[in-house]
């Protein structure tokens, strides 16, 4: 019965039942006789599906639906032989059902068009032959080949050629990005020019297009509390309705009037205020690469007053380079380089390759040392050239009864109260020189912390408070909080949480997964940060795009007031209408009209929100 009452629901059944309507119109009009009225056709065809899932949601659910309401108003104006008035209740109800469904397919548009983007094909190559195999099938470490204009299948590293790539689907990037050997490729996006083939770092299941779509599935299965509030609404709001056309029939003793209170009583366009309007911003966000998860999310967006941020790969590029270099006797800085990363070449410490990347970079060429050693915490030491050479910690030199001179402790002071990591150089027990490193700053940090003035920005980091000061001036945040564990992050949102206050918690790593859940509202960024953190948090930024938190926050407070004004011109347009009806100034055929355009009003308001500027 479900199957066929959605197909009476279908595009194709409401216009044969439009057609029925208007026949019966024409007879009407022109006082035609007919031994039958073609309105009945309309009632069968879009009335059926009204009464079964009203009734079917009262018995089964005890919901009391605008359904349940149009029911009872059809059948009283069936009761009172207004059977043109009953049809086009039926009709414009099933017109409006149709128009939300043509509004939410609209404003899902951005969304819709990503379950498509995941390649069907990959050319994996197999003993320098080229094979066509299914996107599916590809596994990690398959070398993989893309022509020009095709899609990558897989996530990736470039091992031969280059190119740019659209990666707009992912990141919201306007522009294709260079790529060259070694860089990184998501799968989904497109390559734009000449030939390239990848190594595949992940599974199909595993990429990047798989874990956008499985977030957009989620997505389109979640509601919004408002959604819900609004369903609230509708059941109290029957009751009364009920309540009202029997006092108005009581009074008048006009059936009709009755009738047609309870055809502009019912809340259609209060429930479509809300979750056309959700649906049409997360269109919106998705256009512009955002997956946002939950109605919720997007709701309290708009109204939280402290936006914490983690530092490493959130507020900075999670990315350790090269800073300074400085010399304290006769050696040049190239010659201090040369050393460290000729003695770094086989370390396994990111620091080490850090600077190994920096000389080759400058096109340094390193040479192979002898008797290296690695002290895990604290340095390196190895021979080169007949030297020694320790690179490592103050401990370190210390330990090896290398003397730290008070130029040395200056220059390393200095360094670390700029939020950088110092490694001393010593060649043959002698203080040479020292490298700093640091962990640079997104540019689109700034201008996102800059944008969100008027709002109270915090860190939350597990560096030391050195760092997270630096950090801090630099950017511009309110509030510092250092040293912390992932426990400890999530318990200073709580706290804040004990103050009243609304927390929008933007991360990328497994140590922000436990504040990310906590938080009123948990961002994910940055090429997925981890799986933990994406599953942890309510809203996923697929590049590393900070401005999309004040576009999202604005994006929040516009659909929140598009909401707010489709309920006050429904309310009002109901209340006018009900005491019009009282008054019998509207019959139910006008009544039907009447109603049904304010559900029009706010179903086409609703899908304005999806191309409004932000």
């Amino acid at each position: 019965m479900e199957k066929f009452c959605c197909f009476l629901s279908s595009l194709k059944m409401t216009l044969i039942s439009m057609f029925f309507l208007i026949i019966s119109a024409i007879v009407m009009v022109t006082h035609t006789s007919l031994p039958f009225d073609f309105a009945w056709i309309t009632i069968l065809i879009s009335g059926i599906p009204i009464y079964y899932f009203g009734i079917k949601l009262f018995i089964f659910k005890g919901k009391m639906t605008a359904s349940l309401l149009i029911s009872i108003a059809m059948t009283a104006a069936i009761l009172t032989n207004e059977i043109f008035a009953a049809a086009e209740v039926a009709f414009i109800m099933a017109l409006g059902g149709i128009l939300e469904d043509l509004t939410i397919d609209r404003a899902k548009q951005g969304i819709t068009k990503l379950l498509n983007l995941a390649p069907k094909t990959a050319r994996k190559i197999v003993n320098g032959k080229e094979e066509i195999i299914n996107a599916k099938d590809v596994l990690k470490g398959d070398i993989i080949r893309i022509l020009a204009g095709e899609d990558i299948p897989s996530d990736g590293i470039i091992v031969n050629g280059e190119t740019s790539v659209n990666q707009a689907v992912m990141t919201g990037e306007s522009t294709p990005v260079d790529k060259i050997k070694g860089d990184f490729v998501y799968s989904g996006t497109t390559n734009c020019f000449g030939v390239i083939e990848i190594e595949a770092t992940s599974e199909y299941k595993d990429s990047s297009i798989q874990k956008l779509i499985n977030l957009v599935k989620e997505a389109e299965n979640k509601k919004a509390p408002t959604q819900r509030i609004v369903d609230k609404w509708a059941s109290i709001l029957i009751p009364l309705a009920i309540l009202f056309a029997i006092i108005v029939y009581f009074v008048t003793g006009e059936i009709s009037r009755a009738v047609t209170i309870l055809v502009v009583f019912c809340p259609c366009s209060l429930v479509l205020s809300t979750p056309t309007s959700i649906m049409a911003a997360i269109g919106q966000a998705t256009k512009n690469g955002i997956i946002v998860k939950t109605g919720v999310a997007l709701e309290n967006m708009g109204k939280c007053n402290i936006f914490a941020f983690d530092k490493t790969g959130t507020l900075t590029e999670g990315k350790m380079s090269v800073t300074d270099i400085e010399t304290f006797g006769d050696i040049s800085a190239d010659n201090i380089l040369y050393y460290t990363a000729s003695a770094e070449v086989k370390s396994e410490h990111p620091i080490g390759h850090a600077i190994v990347d920096y000389a080759y970079s400058r096109d340094f060429i390193l040479n192979e040392t002898t008797d290296f050693k690695m002290f895990s915490g604290k340095g390196v030491y190895a021979k080169l050239d007949n030297k020694r050479i320790f690179v490592g910690n103050e401990k370190f030199l210390e330990t090896n009864d290398i003397e730290i001179t008070d130029e040395a402790k200056k220059q390393i002071g200095s360094k670390r109260l700029s939020g950088k990591i110092v490694l001393v150089v010593a060649i043959d027990k002698k203080i040479e020189g020292l490298i700093a490193l640091s962990d640079s700053i997104r540019q689109t940090s700034l201008k996102a912390l800059k944008m969100l003035e008027g709002v109270k920005t915090v860190l939350l980091t597990g560096d030391n408070s050195l760092t997270a000061e630096y950090i801090s001036k630099k950017t511009g945040v309110d509030e510092v909080y250092s040293n912390l564990l992932p426990k400890e992050k999530a318990q200073t949102i709580e706290n804040m949480q004990k103050e009243g206050k609304i927390v929008c918690m933007t991360g990328d790593g497994v140590n922000d997964a436990i504040a990310l859940k906590l938080a009123d509202v948990g961002i994910s960024m940055g090429t997925f940060g981890s799986d933990i953190a994406i599953e942890s948090s309510d809203i996923i930024i697929t590049g590393d795009d900070l401005v999309k938190i004040p576009y999202l926050r604005k994006l929040s407070i516009v659909c929140i007031k598009t909401i707010k004004t489709n309920i006050t011109v429904s309310m009002v347009i109901n209340f006018i209408s009900l005491t019009l009806s009282a008054m019998g100034f509207l019959n139910p055929l006008t009544g039907a009209i009447v109603h049904n355009i304010a559900s029009l009003i706010v179903v086409l308001n609703a899908a304005m929100l999806y191309e409004r500027k932000i």
